[in-house]
């Protein structure tokens, strides 16, 4: 079985993979979402290949529901559901940061041979190429210090790989309870996956 929560807001929900790191879709039911989740079964299969990892995953088992917000409806989650706040060994750490890093690795690929102007539409209305890069590396910047990691605006490519340095260094730790971060680690590996996952699969839509 592939397990599963679904974040629900008042239009929209998502559906997230607990074991797999940044495999979450959205839809304006439950069972659209985790049919849409499924959908993207072979997309996300290249990130996990990339990682070394096999991706077979089962028939899906919702075994958690939180509530959205409008955050949810807008498009991104955010609610933290309890079980990110279990302890995470030091494998799963490990793993889900090679999932991390497989997917920085195919955004920078996917960008650098991707054409500045990118279609217009619905999926990420207007921003081309260089808007939608930089959009990432700075919520990327944001979404660190939630774990205490803080890094000032780059100046060069360098700043930003020793931030993703840092960054993996700290999510592979194995964690125990009590929170201390403003995000415990195991939601934050899934929040920055999603978020890179998302952009690098909306420029291959939109190149």
């Amino acid at each position: 079985m592939t397990s599963i929560y679904l974040e629900t807001g008042t239009k929209k929900v998502f559906a997230c993979s607990i074991e797999w790191p940044g495999w979450c879709r959205i839809a304006r039911s439950e069972e659209e979402a985790v049919d849409r989740l499924m959908e993207y079964t072979p997309r996300y299969r290249v990130v996990a290949s990339r990682a070394g990892l096999e991706f077979e995953p089962g028939e899906p088992a919702v075994v958690a529901r939180v509530p959205g917000s409008d955050v949810t409806d807008f498009g991104v989650p955010c609610a933290v559901p309890d079980l990110d706040r279990e302890p995470l060994t030091s494998r799963e750490a490990e793993r889900g940061v090679a999932l991390l890093r497989a997917a920085w690795a195919l955004f920078d690929e996917v960008a650098a041979a991707s054409p500045e102007e990118l279609r217009k539409g619905p999926r990420g209305g207007g921003r081309d190429l260089s808007r939608v890069v930089d959009h990432v590396v700075e919520a990327e910047r944001a979404f660190a210090r939630k774990v205490d990691v803080r890094h000032k605006p780059y100046k060069s490519g360098g700043d930003r790989d020793a931030m993703r340095a840092e960054l993996a260094e700290v999510l592979a730790r194995p964690w125990e309870p009590p929170q201390t971060t403003g995000w415990p680690p195991r939601y934050a590996l899934r929040r920055i996956a999603w978020h890179v996952i998302d952009h690098l699969w909306e420029i291959e839509d939109r190149r």
